[in-house]
């Protein structure tokens, strides 16, 4: 399993650098968000990591549909499951490596707004459980969108995946934006993940590599 993992990391060994730098850019604009709170300056901040968050998203959804749509036509799959390796530790390994890299974005992130909310923040609860909120959202968000990568992913179509988890991916975000980052959206993500983990697992199993 973990010789799967590595070879994941490899072989999209890009999405990983960019995870890095993108969570360096969006500790950056909290930190000078946060800095600058009572200024005008802090709206400029925080419209700015608006779009670093929606690309962000869609990173990840591409993440997701190239793992698939490049074992898909080159057949890595097909070549894995000559060796003893299972096609269920083939998938296992290809969603360990994404969740691994959405977790080298947020981790920093959560804890340098943990630093930040302590050292600034005013001592009230409410503070506190409206980072968690706005973290945990952003990861069922970001995590929802590299399922249904995964799950559009898995065709011999270049440009059907591609615009397809796009489509999806805008309006999960879209519903983020709308509903805000209450009970509500955190179910409807988890629902999305749940239904597009099984319906990729189902597929992957069933089709031919």
């Amino acid at each position: 399993m973990l010789t799967l993992i590595r070879r994941e990391i490899r072989d999209h060994i890009v999405y990983f650098i960019a995870a890095v730098v993108f969570s360096a850019i969006l500790i950056a604009l909290l930190t000078a968000a946060a800095y600058h709170f009572e200024s005008s300056e802090s709206a400029v901040f925080v419209g700015l990591s608006i779009p670093m968050l929606v690309i962000l998203v869609l990173g990840f959804s591409a993440m997701g549909v190239t793992q698939m749509y490049l074992d898909r036509n080159r057949r890595i799959s097909a070549f894995l499951s000559a060796l003893p390796v299972t096609r269920s530790r083939i998938l296992t390994a290809r969603i360990v490596a994404g969740l691994l890299a959405i977790l080298i974005v947020l981790v920093p992130l959560a804890i340098a707004a943990i630093i930040l909310g302590r050292l600034i923040a005013p001592p009230i609860p409410i503070f506190a459980g409206y980072i968690a909120d706005i973290l945990t959202t952003i990861f069922l968000m970001v995590l929802a969108c590299y399922c249904l990568g995964l799950l559009t992913g898995w065709t011999a179509n270049k440009i059907a995946p591609t615009f397809g988890a796009l489509g999806l991916n805008l309006v999960l975000v879209s519903l983020v934006f709308v509903k805000g980052f209450g009970p509500d959206i955190k179910f409807l993500l988890v629902l999305v993940i749940v239904a597009c983990l099984i319906r990729t697992w189902h597929k992957f199993m069933s089709t031919s590599l």
